[in-house]
Formats: C-alpha cells, sequence, structure tokens
C-alpha cells in the first residue's frame, strides 16, 4: 500500500515535472555539517570580495529551519535555461543565464503554482519559495538530493543534461521521501581549471569569488583592476567558459521556455553595435532582463574596459 509520504513526493515531482523543471530532488531540513567549514573558511580568506551580503545570516545559509518555521523538507528544482541559438561570434558576450527575461520572476511563478498545487491537493501545508533571493546554498541542497554532484569548477554538474539550468528552493513543513546524493564524475579533468580566463578556479572545487570575471561584470561597482585588462575575454556581462568548455556540457539540450528566448537584437550585436548603444536601445533590449541589474552604466563601462585594453 502508498504511504502519504510516497504519495505526497509522487504528486510534488509530477507537478515540478509539468510545470517545466528538469528535475526535482527532495532533501530532509537540516543544518548542513559538511558545508559549515568550507563556508566560513572560503569567508575568512576574503573569496567573496566586495560581496558584504555573503557574510550575512551565516546561521541561516546552513539551516533551512531558521528561514521557515518547523521546516521539515527541501524540494530544490532545475530549470534549463540552454539557448537553441548563441550570439553574434563578432560580439561582447552576454552569460546564456541572461539571454531571456530576469530567471527570478519567471522561476518565483511556477514555485508559487507547485506550492499551491501542493496546499490544494494535501492541505494546510507551509513553506517558501527561494530563487537567489536568501541566504539558501542552493547548489549544496541539490547535490544533497540526488540532482548532480558539485564539480571542479563549484557549479553542479548532471550526466544527463551537464550545468546550463537554474537551482530553486521550495521550503516546506511537510515529512516526504528523501533522495541521496550521486557520485562525482569529474575524474582526473582540469578542462575548467584550465580555461578560466581570470584563474579564479585556484583549486579544484574551489573557485575565488572575487577573481571572476561575473563578479568583475556584474557585482564589482567600482572600476575594474587594471590587473584584468587582456583577461575579460570579451565577457561584458557574466562568463560562461568554465561551463562552456565542461564535457558534460556535450548534453546540454535547448531549453523549451518561452520566456527564456532572447530578443533578436541581442544575438545578431556585433561589438560596433553594443560600443554604442543608447541608454534607451539598452532598456528595450534588455526590457525584463538580468542583465539590467548591471544598469546602462555598468554594461558601458566593462565594454569600455575590454575595447580600450591595451594587448
Amino acid at each position: 500500500m502508498i504511504n502519504n509520504k510516497e504519495k505526497y513526493t509522487q504528486l510534488i515531482k509530477t507537478e515540478a515535472k509539468r510545470l517545466g523543471f528538469l528535475s526535482c530532488g527532495i532533501s530532509k531540513a537540516g543544518f548542513l555539517e559538511e558545508e559549515a567549514p568550507r563556508v566560513e573558511d572560503w569567508l575568512n580568506q576574503n573569496r567573496h570580495g566586495e560581496m558584504n551580503y555573503m557574510e550575512n545570516h551565516f546561521d541561516k545559509r546552513l539551516d533551512p529551519t531558521l528561514l521557515v518555521d518547523d521546516a521539515k523538507s527541501v524540494i530544490s528544482l532545475l530549470l534549463n535555461y540552454y539557448p537553441s541559438e548563441e550570439q553574434n561570434k563578432d560580439s561582447y558576450k552576454i552569460s546564456k543565464y541572461a539571454y531571456g527575461q530576469d530567471y527570478h520572476f519567471v522561476i518565483k511563478e511556477k514555485l508559487k503554482e507547485l506550492l499551491h498545487t501542493i496546499q490544494t491537493e494535501i492541505g494546510e501545508v507551509s513553506g517558501r519559495a527561494f530563487v537567489d533571493s536568501a541566504p539558501v546554498l542552493d547548489k549544496a541542497w541539490a547535490a544533497k538530493s540526488g540532482l548532480g554532484w558539485i564539480g571542479k569548477n563549484s557549479n553542479l554538474l548532471t550526466q544527463q543534461v551537464g550545468s546550463f539550468y537554474f537551482i530553486a528552493e521550495l521550503i516546506i513543513d511537510l515529512d516526504l521521501e528523501y533522495d541521496h546524493k550521486v557520485t562525482d564524475h569529474c575524474g582526473t579533468c582540469t578542462a575548467c581549471i584550465d580555461a578560466c580566463p581570470t584563474e579564479a578556479i585556484v583549486a579544484p572545487y574551489v573557485v575565488d569569488g572575487s577573481k571572476c570575471i561575473s563578479y568583475f561584470t556584474i557585482e564589482l561597482k567600482e572600476k575594474i583592476p587594471m590587473e584584468m585588462k587582456g583577461k575579460l575575454d570579451d565577457w561584458m556581462f557574466g562568463c560562461d567558459v568554465c561551463q562552456d568548455v565542461c564535457p558534460w556540457n556535450r548534453f546540454s539540450k535547448p531549453h523549451k521556455e518561452p520566456l527564456f528566448h532572447p530578443n533578436p537584437e541581442l544575438l545578431t550585436f556585433s561589438k560596433k553595435d553594443w560600443e554604442e548603444i543608447t541608454k534607451d536601445v539598452f532598456l528595450k533590449v534588455f526590457k525584463n532582463s538580468a542583465v539590467k541589474r548591471t544598469k546602462w552604466e555598468g554594461l558601458t563601462r566593462n565594454i569600455d574596459f575590454i575595447k580600450n585594453d591595451f594587448k
């Protein structure tokens, strides 16, 4: 006979699939014992640079029961964003995750619907949805839930679909059946470490966030340090190098989410078009996009820095 836990778990996974998620894994909510010393060491070594928000809520970052009263389960979900078409080769580059509409809003809507279905079908269940919006270690929870392993580039990797997907969570006060971790399949490969233009992967499984191109082009509000001249590899927003070279991404398949389709100009613009981009064109091309986070001023700063390279 199917017990309630099994029935509810199946219901959640079936609904997640209907909503378009690649996969869904579930873990028991509790303190992330293994991750605690790693996170502390990473912060102590100042690998977060100017991202001071990462120092906040250290306890909540490691324990979801402090984020959701009486939390029992962490439901981790993956949503594919791998595009069917990429940018023009003669162009400054944008990370693939930012081609379409801002993923925060797209995923939040799906999570709201998933929680609504859980409450409608099961009854009184409390929970919260998280998409980069609170101190949740999403990759750690996804790995714990069997959705993949954390690779040498510190991204979540899966044998079936690589790593071009978003990770989100629903933390709820309901006991469910829990999944198990999968094994690491990076082996002796060092492709990501060898390819990183700024040598931000300082050791296997350790990324110095303060050396990453994504950090310089998105998070850093001050001037980009001069020692990065010639190292940004034409990336004006984010960077995909460590994912592009990962052998597991040979298995990436284009997403089926209409809201992630890019503005056609994003794909066809040449370097010259980007160098001449006005604020109005920026707002049109990146309407509802995650690129708006860096603002027109930030994007043009990044382009100027790359353009005025003295190689």
